[in-house]
């Protein structure tokens, strides 16, 4: 009974903690993509740096829309000591760590295969919206000039595309080297690296602080998982 007290206990407690963070990471996201302006005012001297915070506001509203949804499930659940919510509670964990398995076993086995998925969807967008669309250049212009890249691939990815032609048939600042405007020869002297070169880079150089925190994330779903069915076999047992 003390071992079942302690357990309960820690599971409200830790899915309080959930809930409080989705319920923030909610709150802020709803903020940021009603009225970014006054986010960034708040943020100050970070204001310039934080732009690409604005892009993502539906994303933050999404996480934070299921953290909401675990937090209550495990916490009520718990709570109550509702059978029916910590299945579901344990169901929805575990889902979410299948899709996490598989996607990291998809990028591994699929790399090129995934790859080529991006690249067509980049092409099309930095082809036909770069330039037109406001919230698309703004994503990829942060993208650029925070990874200090040009594109997808390489400058190529804007020949012919709607800001080639409609600003002289030069290239974004970001894909030459201190020229401006940034014309063929300069975008090709430069060689400056594509994006997804670039974030791979990157991604390799923090390997360690990346497969550390994928895989205190997969521990923290297991724990939780563990502790759910616990709570379920116990009350199914009384």
């Amino acid at each position: 009974m003390g071992c079942f007290t302690f357990v309960k206990v820690m599971m409200i407690l830790f899915n309080m903690l959930i809930f409080l963070s989705g319920a923030t990471l909610l709150a802020m996201g709803i903020w940021v993509s009603v009225d970014g302006s006054s986010f960034l005012k708040v943020l100050g001297p970070f204001s310039t740096n934080a732009m690409q915070f604005v892009n993502v506001g539906f994303f933050c509203i999404a996480i934070g829309a299921v953290l909401v949804l675990l937090g209550f499930m495990g916490c009520y659940g718990a709570q109550k000591e509702s059978r029916c919510l910590l299945i579901l509670f344990f169901a929805v964990i575990l889902i979410i760590f299948i899709a996490e398995v598989a996607a990291g076993v998809v990028a591994l086995a699929y790399s090129s295969f995934a790859e080529g998925i991006l690249k067509a969807w980049a092409s099309t967008a930095l082809k036909d919206q770069y330039g037109a669309d406001p919230v698309v250049t703004k994503i990829w212009n942060t993208t650029m000039t925070e990874l200090k890249c040009c594109g997808f691939t390489n400058y190529t990815d804007f020949s012919d595309s709607y800001y080639y032609s409609h600003n002289y048939q030069s290239y974004p600042p970001t894909c030459c080297v201190n020229t401006k405007p940034c014309g063929h020869t300069s975008a090709q002297l430069s060689d400056i690296q594509g994006c997804f070169e670039q974030l791979l880079t990157t991604l390799k150089k923090n390997a360690n602080i990346v497969g550390g925190i994928a895989a205190g994330i997969c521990g923290v779903e297991v724990a939780a998982m563990i502790v759910s069915m616990y709570l379920y076999c116990y009350l199914d047992k009384r």
